[in-house]
């Protein structure tokens, strides 16, 4: 049966002041008794003050504890403990060598830190209850024991006459708390009927606003007034909460807010998943973000003198790159924000790092150019050395040329990739072509070439894409191999939809391991000049790389054991 008002409040109250009634006894009888039990432990200090000064003066043998124990009352034990827990006398037993350590007893171990202390509890040597009373002297231990029985336990009772006058103050109270609350009855179940309507939506304004002409009354109507208008906004709060919560969820930045005690308010999960990468271990917990270097190092929360309410710092983790940024609030709540920009930033390098490589591969021949063309206005030359600088000018415009047509190529891979057509192309054919195209180059180098490509060895790619990765892998040995050089073809494998094959040379090689793997990197030199000194474009392997990733393939690099260097690469078979 459900309580009215007025019964909950009696039986509140009752409950509160019982607590309270229980409380102020409970603590009186335990004063009470622990004033008795600090006389009992009194007296006891004085009986072990006693025996130590009688030991002082008549030695500690067992005829001096004898004519003691006459001093002292009858249900009294003492015991003599050295100051390792060794028992050296005791008035009940007189064996003592075999008796245990009692270093350990509780009221030893509290004597050795605060100077005396107390336990009541049951003997190991007589299985008897008594209330030990231990304190140190000079390097041991003197112990009282009472026996606990029943005329100690009811010297400990506390007296019951100030638990009767509170148990009467109770009843009182009892009789005060239930006339209040029938005061309160008739209008809080107007308030109820009120609340009721209103939750059930059958609230009718002009019908249940009559409260009684009181204090309550005028809360009802206030509360009515401040309902209407409390329903209107929360209506409005939650629409702009729930287009909040959406736009944090699908949000492609990592976001947290904190309460004003830095607690977590709300975050998403790409916020965690990027704490994860930044931070040193693994958390499900948002808040651990507080803890992290990096986020101290930034966390000044603002002042009234502090105008700047967000700062924003770049944080390298793992290999990315991370944006935070914190936005504080006025009520020094706040917001964590992770950006991670790794994209854009490598983006950002690469872009710099593409315009000072072009910069640079330019420089020299432009620079070549317009030497000899200074030097063929400014000076008179004769016809044929005219003509020498002219065959050198043109020498370098025909490198600018392979230049721009490289880059070309690498930015058509990269941003215009849908426009190359796919079909099945012979491998074979391919590199008969490169090998027919390149007979004077490779002639004059003294350069033969082997290959063992099966007739079936059709893959999916677009033949002129392919024809370049031959054609730069045969001019890289014809520039950087030497002479009197063989080169290997070969497909050694086939597995998973894709033909493995191998292109090697006899040639130099590299002799430093660390620069293979920096070789597909557009103008990249193992050493500097080598590719000027050599012909080519410093752009001819990573042409290679980026058409081999186009079709969805890998290469890779590396030194022969007889020499030269070995690729080996995978491309689509042709279905």
């Amino acid at each position: 049966m459900k309580l009215s008002y007025k019964q909950r409040l009696t039986v509140n109250f009752c409950i509160i002041l019982a607590g309270f009634t229980a409380g102020i006894a409970a603590f009186e009888q335990y004063r009470e008794k622990t004033y008795k039990t600090e006389a009992l432990e009194e007296k006891l200090d004085a009986y072990a003050n006693i025996t130590h000064r009688y030991l002082r003066q008549y030695g500690s043998h067992t005829a001096a504890f004898d004519s003691l124990l006459a001093l002292l009352p009858p249900m009294i034990r003492v015991t003599w403990i050295d100051a390792h827990g060794q028992v050296m006398y005791d008035n009940l037993l007189s064996q003592t060598a075999d008796m245990e350590n009692h270093a350990g007893r509780p009221e030893i171990r509290e004597a050795a830190k605060e100077g005396k202390g107390s336990d009541i509890r049951t003997s190991t040597s007589n299985n008897r209850e008594y209330l030990y009373y231990a304190k140190l002297f000079d390097g041991y231990y003197i112990r009282m024991a009472l026996p606990y029985d029943i005329h100690v336990q009811h010297f400990l009772q506390p007296d019951n006459g100030f638990l009767y006058y509170i148990l009467t103050l109770f009843g009182v109270g009892l009789l005060f708390i239930n006339y209040v609350a029938g005061r309160f009855g008739k209008s809080i179940r107007q308030l109820r009927d009120f609340s009721r309507a209103a939750g059930n939506g059958t609230l009718n304004l002009a019908a249940d606003m009559h409260f009684p002409n009181d204090e309550l009354g005028d809360i009802g109507t206030k509360i009515v007034h401040d309902y209407l208008q409390l329903e209107m906004h929360e209506k409005k709060i939650a629409l702009e909460k729930e287009k909040l919560l959406q736009h944090v969820q699908n949000s492609a930045e990592g976001i947290c807010f904190f309460t004003p005690d830095r607690k977590v308010a709300f975050y998403n999960g790409l916020f965690l998943q990027y704490l994860n990468i930044l931070g040193e271990e693994i958390t499900t917990d948002p808040a651990h973000i507080l803890e992290e270097e990096f986020f101290a190092a930034v966390d000044k929360l603002p002042d009234s003198k502090d105008s700047r309410h967000t700062t924003e710092t770049q944080i390298t983790r793992q290999g990315k790159c991370f944006l935070m940024r914190i936005n504080r609030f006025d009520d020094n709540s706040f917001e964590t924000v992770l950006n991670d920009i790794t994209p854009s930033e490598k983006t950002r390098q690469l872009k710099q790092e593409l315009t000072g490589h072009i910069a640079h591969e330019l420089r020299t021949p432009v620079t070549s150019i317009r030497g000899y063309l200074e030097t063929i206005l400014e000076q008179k030359l004769e016809p044929e050395k005219e003509r020498h600088f002219l065959q050198k000018a043109y020498r370098q415009t025909l490198m600018l040329s392979e230049l721009i047509r490289d880059m070309h190529l690498l930015t058509k891979l990269e941003d215009t990739s849908g426009t190359f057509v796919l079909k099945p192309v012979a491998m074979a054919g391919v590199i008969k072509a490169v090998a027919g195209d390149m007979a004077a180059l490779l002639e004059a180098q003294d350069i033969t070439v082997e290959t063992n490509i099966p007739p079936n060895a059709w893959v999916c790619g677009n033949e002129n894409l392919l024809y370049a990765v031959v054609r730069n892998l045969m001019e890289n040995v014809v520039h950087h191999a030497g002479k009197q050089v063989k080169i290997h073809i070969a497909q050694y494998a086939a597995d998973k939809g894709f033909l493995h094959f191998s292109f090697a040379d006899t040639g130099a090689g590299i002799d430093d391991p660390r620069h293979l793997p920096r070789l597909f990197e557009r103008f990249y030199r193992v050493t500097e000049g080598r590719t000027r000194d050599t012909g080519g474009t410093g752009l001819g392997l990573a042409i290679v790389k980026n058409i081999i990733l186009f079709h969805k393939g890998t290469i890779t690099v590396k030194n022969r054991a007889g020499g030269g260097l070995q690729f080996l690469f995978s491309l689509p078979e042709a279905k």
